[in-house]
């Protein structure tokens, strides 16, 4: 391992071509996780509801379904993507935009998860360089990318990826490679307990709820990799463009202002931010306060 991080170190551009290179990859896969996820836990869900209230019944078998199976299809003629179609950003290019057999279109949003998480992917690697806190740090960014796209369709934080990212987080203090244990464990605390706290006086004052349980656990695992220290930023920068985001959507879509928007991406981004920038963030908004 010390050898591989000492190439790194002598050639850097070589470290962050093959980051950036994976998280295209990665980024290919997070668009197979952001469809499949979903429809596997309400398979899981039907299930369990079956065996409860209709054990006597017998369910209705299925094809197997997981992330790994069937292979790639085309929604609409179920042709089955070849590898060289399914090379990220690339394939899309070659193909017109469409599948290779009936010529459907294929939406941008496939190309765009992979070039977002490849651009996301190579700004860890320029921060944290070749270290094991970068490798971490890119395991958080991936599932930022994949928990955003999920909530943004199904208004649907899995606790599949927030839980594992919580361990991973409070795991990651030990050898302090973002901050010490105490202040990951007292972030990953706070941070689920100041959004159940506003979701609960909101609920006490108007009767509805704010927002899900999935956000409060995503904050709890954001806490775990930024602290309670950077807890604030995170609220501030998650607030400041759900708000701005949020009322531009409303304007544009012209949908009703009582349509439920989907909080988790953007405390998936201001936690991405804090993670690489949280500090840097802290000194300007304090030179801009005391001005």
């Amino acid at each position: 391992m010390q050898d591989v991080l000492a190439l790194f170190e002598q050639l850097p551009w070589f470290f962050y071509s093959l980051v950036t290179m994976l998280g295209l990859v990665v980024g290919s896969f997070l668009n197979v996780v952001i469809y499949r996820l979903p429809i596997m836990l309400e398979r899981d869900w039907q299930q369990q509801y079956q065996q409860y209230f209709h054990p006597d019944q017998t369910a209705a078998e299925q094809e197997r379904f997981n992330l790994m199976f069937p292979g790639s299809r085309c929604p609409k003629c179920q042709h089955e993507i070849k590898a060289w179609q399914n090379i990220p950003v690339v394939s899309w290019l070659i193909l017109g935009r469409k599948c290779g057999n009936c010529r459907t279109p294929i939406s941008a949003r496939y190309p765009a998860v992979e070039l977002l998480t490849g651009i996301a992917s190579l700004l860890v690697a320029w921060h944290f360089g070749p270290t094991p806190a970068a490798a971490v740090a890119l395991l958080f960014t991936w599932c930022m990318v994949a928990l955003t796209a999920i909530d943004m369709d199904k208004m649907l934080l899995p606790d599949n990826i927030v839980l594992p990212l919580l361990w991973v987080g409070l795991l990651a203090s030990i050898p302090g490679y973002f901050v010490d244990s105490a202040s990951a464990l007292i972030g990953a605390a706070a941070g689920y307990l100041v959004l159940w706290s506003i979701f609960w006086g909101f609920k006490l004052l108007t009767g509805k709820e704010g927002m899900g349980y999935g956000d409060f656990k995503l904050l709890a695992a954001i806490g775990a990799f930024v602290g309670w220290q950077h807890l604030t930023v995170v609220i501030l920068l998650s607030s400041v463009v759900g708000a701005i985001v949020g009322t531009a959507y409303l304007k544009l879509s012209k949908q009703s202002q009582s349509n439920p928007i989907p909080f988790g991406p953007y405390l998936a981004i201001a936690g991405w931010l804090t993670l690489l920038y949280g500090d840097v963030i802290t000194e300007a908004y304090w030179r801009w306060l005391l001005a």
